[in-house]
């Protein structure tokens, strides 16, 4: 901005500001009636349709499948995709952080003069591709499965058994992911690291008989599963069979 058109604004704002009205009374009673119209909105939704908190939290619950607010609904799939636990810190706090720190200095490195979007195609390309991502990924998050699913590739063995071992490794999939497995096991890049040892390679360290066993009589705090029915018992062996 050069000189005179800043001089030029300087004096069209000093006609605008003589031509206003304060802002106390005046904008600050509009906005106290316009937070009073929100809060009024707010309760009547309340008291129409619940204030969805849900159920009680159970801490002793493996397979509690939780859910933020619908405004989170973009880190949490953002932390669903990328699953590495050691990029889990970039996800939660380094991606959001870096965000964050870039909106509050946009004063100080954009100084162009121009505001019309279509004259400043960086900013508003950059402002669209944020939107367009934080909606998708918004949108992803809301349709997600539970969190405990497993998404690990067939394993190639598997696949060159044909499609009865395919299907077979699914279902054991399934009833691994339902099972609560995940809580103390790591599968592939699914799962938490701890108290149980990885299951990624477990076929390839122990027999069949030997997983059937352990899933029977197991080493606490790990609970035992032959309560399982027969069908879902088997379809965990044979998952735990094939990661190899």
């Amino acid at each position: 901005m050069n000189q005179r058109e800043k001089e030029e604004y300087l004096r069209e704002y000093a006609r605008l500001k003589a031509e206003g009205k304060p802002f106390f009374p005046y904008a600050v009673a509009k906005d106290a009636v316009m937070a009073c119209v929100v809060m009024a909105v707010i309760i009547a939704l309340v008291l129409l349709f619940g204030d969805g908190i849900g159920a009680k939290a159970n801490p002793a619950s493996t397979s509690y499948d939780p859910r933020p607010e619908w405004y989170f609904f973009f880190l949490f799939e953002l932390l669903r995709v990328i699953k590495p636990p050691s990029l889990t810190p970039l996800a939660t706090i380094g991606i959001p952080t870096l965000a964050m720190i870039l909106l509050f200095l946009l004063p100080f490195y954009d100084r162009g003069a121009q505001r019309r979007p279509e004259l400043r195609p960086i900013a508003t390309t950059a402002g669209v591709v944020v939107i367009a991502s934080m909606a998708y990924l918004t949108y992803r998050g809301a349709n997600a499965g539970t969190p405990f699913a497993l998404e690990i590739a067939t394993p190639a063995a598997v696949v060159r058994d044909g499609q009865a071992a395919v299907a077979r490794w699914n279902e054991g999939r399934i009833v691994v992911s339902q099972s609560g497995c995940e809580a103390c096991h790591t599968i592939g890049n699914n799962g938490n690291g701890g108290p149980g040892p990885n299951l990624t390679h477990i076929g390839a360290r122990l027999p069949r008989l030997a997983i059937a066993h352990t899933l029977v009589n197991p080493t606490a705090p790990m609970p035992s599963y032959r309560k399982l029915p027969p069908k879902k018992f088997q379809a965990v062996v044979n998952f735990l069979t094939d990661m190899q």
